[in-house]
């Protein structure tokens, strides 16, 4: 069984910053791409960040400059670093990971709880 755990949410000002972790854990082979979507209240969940197992990063347009994404592929661990946070990026925000079970030749893509994130002076 495969467990994605976020931490680091929380209360942050629109000139402050936040960093949020997701680490996978269980019976793990390996962990292709790491992703941060959001959901904020009223509207469907949207992509934030990626990023793959060599490093390759995408970003939504909204958050190019301002949140860079990382991981740690030692600790299975990807984190996301909120810079200048805007009050209407206000969200749950969830990890995705794509991942293969040990002894399973197939990936799949394993969800977190969420953690929630609120943009307020």
């Amino acid at each position: 069984q495969v467990q994605l755990v976020e931490s680091g949410g929380g209360l942050v000002q629109p000139a402050g910053s936040l960093r949020l972790s997701c680490a996978a854990s269980g019976s793990i082979s390996r962990v292709n791409t790491m992703a941060w979507y959001l959901r904020a209240p009223g509207k469907q969940r949207e992509f934030v960040a990626a990023i793959t197992s060599g490093g390759t990063t995408n970003y939504a347009d909204s958050v190019k400059g301002r949140f860079p994404i990382s991981r740690d592929n030692a600790k299975n661990t990807v984190y996301l670093q909120m810079n200048s946070p805007k009050p209407k990026e206000t969200a749950v925000y969830y990890c995705n990971a794509e991942i293969r079970q040990v002894g399973s030749v197939s990936d799949y893509v394993h969800w977190g709880q969420g953690t929630q994130v609120t943009v307020s002076s």
